[in-house]
């Protein structure tokens, strides 16, 4: 059995949203060894940072919030897609003849992952590409950016996907995760009344469903 770890490591100097300063997590030591028996770190961070699921509420009002998110959607088959080939937007001509099967948890892998930087002109789901997977059926779609969609007017990919009861996980790092089916592990903290999670997304090979 192998274990690929399919997140971003967390530090001040990683890649954020837009490069925002106001995104980078600060580390803040409130107790060390030199004055004391233990060591402490406070974190302060944005919770769409590094790897994390998206619930409802980040776009949807009313929407669910990550502490209602089922767990056994959240440990499942997934299937990674080799996207590397697009150039800017995921379409549903992209999609189309891909090997995708109805409670999927799909992967889009693309050049963003070969990126430790954040670049402006990210691969995205573009809205055909979401309508395509939503009448798939699939069970949740991951992306290797920070957003699964750049800025769209509406969050119209967010709202399709979301609106079907599809799960979205974004921030994920692809670069060594060939084309084919794995074990998904992506779960989430238990933050009560919250839109976001960061998450620890690992996959496993060979898949164990």
């Amino acid at each position: 059995m192998r274990i690929l770890d399919i997140s971003m490591t967390i530090h001040p100097e990683m890649m954020v949203y837009k490069n925002r300063d106001e995104n980078r997590p600060v580390f803040t030591v409130t107790r060390d060894h030199s004055g004391g028996s233990a060591y402490e770190t406070r974190v302060t961070l944005n919770l769409h940072t590094g790897t994390h699921l998206d619930a409802p509420l980040h776009i949807l009002e009313n929407g669910s919030t990550i502490d209602q998110m089922a767990l056994d959607r959240l440990v499942t088959k997934c299937r990674v897609l080799d996207l590397s080939h697009v150039e800017d937007r995921i379409t549903e001509q992209d999609l189309a003849g891909q090997p995708i099967e109805a409670d999927d948890f799909v992967l889009l892998k693309t050049r963003n992952s070969q990126s430790e930087t954040f670049e402006y002109d990210f691969v995205y789901l573009e809205e055909s590409g979401a309508r395509y997977l939503r009448d798939c059926k699939v069970r949740g779609v991951g992306i290797d950016a920070l957003g699964i969609e750049r800025g769209q007017p509406g969050h119209l990919t967010h709202r399709i996907l979301m609106e079907a009861g599809i799960i979205i996980l974004e921030g994920l790092r692809l670069a060594h995760a060939g084309a084919g089916q794995y074990t998904l592990i992506a779960l989430p903290l238990k933050l009560k009344g919250l839109e976001a999670s960061l998450v620890r997304a690992v996959l496993i090979h060979p898949c164990l469903f």
